[in-house]
């Protein structure tokens, strides 16, 4: 009777100790994974701020074009003169962003085609406008004409994401950065980046221009730590669950005897 009893506790502690063995598996895993991200943000973080502090090259040629990619060329600062097709401009939709300052609040990046020397097309994140501001007509200043010397900086379509609503071409309004997507729905061909414009600053101000700064947030190592001391919280709750149920078959063997 006393052999069932013990034997009985015992099989109660298995289970337990198995899921609590697993789910203490999966916390340290996500503490691990979360360090690993930090480092792979710290280097992300300084490439950027390499690329994005170093003088700005030609604009590679179109032949080129189809060796560039996002891993050795995203952020690598431009130069290049090009003639924006104005009436071919769309809107972007934004809430702000980490590398500029000057998108402050809700508006619209507004991309437009420009037009290389050659004919090529160039994709161009001309900057930022705030609502009401997103109509042309509201910032004529800002529509130039005619070649114009650019620097800018090299990056790559933003894909929409799951829940990322689709672009709308009747209204000309984009929810992602897909330079491709746009250039798509108007009818032209573009290279596969585009350039985030820094200079010039148009006359007026609109579209809002600026240096890329390297801001990305980097909150890697505080979700380690939420993760690991998860882990320390569960090994503590499990070992007093277990010295209690110790304490219990303790006594039940002992009260049996």
């Amino acid at each position: 009777m006393m052999a069932d009893r013990a034997s009985s506790l015992r099989r109660g502690v298995l289970i337990p100790s198995v899921a609590a063995a697993m789910a203490l598996a999966v916390l340290i895993s996500l503490g691990v994974w979360q360090l690993d991200r930090k480092a792979w943000k710290e280097e992300l973080i300084a490439t950027i701020a390499q690329r994005l502090s170093a003088p700005p090259i030609p604009l590679p040629a179109p032949p080129a074009w189809p060796r560039l990619t996002a891993a050795e060329h995203e952020f690598l600062r431009v130069a290049m003169r090009a003639e924006f097709l104005n009436d071919q401009e769309a809107l972007v939709y934004t809430s702000g962003s980490t590398l500029r300052e000057e998108s402050g609040g809700p508006g619209y990046w507004v991309f437009t085609p420009a037009r290389l020397a050659g004919g090529a097309l160039v994709m161009v994140n001309r900057g930022f406008v705030p609502n009401g501001k997103h109509d042309p007509a509201t910032r004529p200043d800002g529509q130039l004409a005619g070649p114009i010397d650019m620097v800018g900086v090299l990056r790559w379509p933003e894909l929409p994401g799951l829940f990322t609503p689709a672009g709308d071409p009747v209204r000309n309004i984009w929810f992602s950065r897909d330079s491709n997507a746009i250039a798509a729905a108007k009818g032209i061909s573009v290279a596969p980046f585009y350039v985030e414009l820094e200079s010039p600053s148009p006359p007026g101000g609109l579209p809002r221009v600026g240096r890329l700064q390297p801001n990305l947030p980097n909150n890697h190592f505080g979700y380690a730590l939420t993760w690991l001391g998860l882990a320390c919280v569960l090994v503590g709750v499990y070992g007093a669950w277990l010295f209690g149920n110790w304490r219990k078959r303790n006594g039940t063997v002992e009260s049996a005897a």
